[in-house]
């Protein structure tokens, strides 16, 4: 059975009549839907994004407000907010849509939020070596909106610090200074 006739099995659950007119092709659109909100499968940062090497910058860079959406592996059920991402470069940099990619790239598979943030935050550190690593995300997530404690506009904050960000208390006030700023 492929993935649209299991679809079409699943939808049959919920609604017997699935080749009325706003059913009949809901199996084929879900699997199409399904190829792009899981796309970063088998994707490799390391194989899309260039790594500039022997640069002498050495100060935060820093890209914030990055939209991200991703799925639930929980529920199967989206949730979506901005990613903050910085590092202090050592001898290595990427270019600044480079780190967006990277949201995308992991964003794009079944998740939870806190593994997303980690992942960013080891491929930069695996990618470059920086100085530090610091990833903050702000999600809302549709499982807890719609369904369970049913709560709107709560948002759920993870953050992943390595090397000074973690280390260095005002490398890390710059970085949270700066993403609220």
């Amino acid at each position: 059975m492929n993935r649209k006739e299991l679809i079409a099995e699943l939808l049959k659950t919920v609604e017997p009549d699935i080749s009325r007119e706003g059913l009949a092709d809901t199996p084929r659109r879900v699997d199409e839907a399904w190829d792009h909100l899981f796309s970063g499968y088998g994707k490799n940062p390391e194989d899309l994004l260039t790594v500039f090497d022997g640069e002498k910058y050495d100060e935060m860079i820093l890209v914030k407000d990055i939209e991200f959406y991703s799925t639930c592996e929980h529920h199967v059920l989206p949730f979506f907010g901005k990613a903050h991402i910085a590092y202090v470069p050592r001898g290595k940099i990427i270019g600044l849509s480079k780190m967006p990619r990277l949201v995308e790239i992991f964003s794009r598979r079944l998740q939870n939020q806190e593994r997303l943030t980690g992942q960013i935050a080891e491929a930069l550190e695996k990618l470059l070596a920086p100085k530090g690593v610091a990833v903050v995300l702000e999600a809302q997530h549709f499982c807890m909106m719609a369904r369970g404690v049913e709560k709107q506009g709560s948002k759920v904050t993870t953050s992943a610090l390595r090397g000074l960000f973690k280390k260095d208390a005002s490398t890390r006030s710059e970085f949270l200074r700066l993403i609220r700023g």
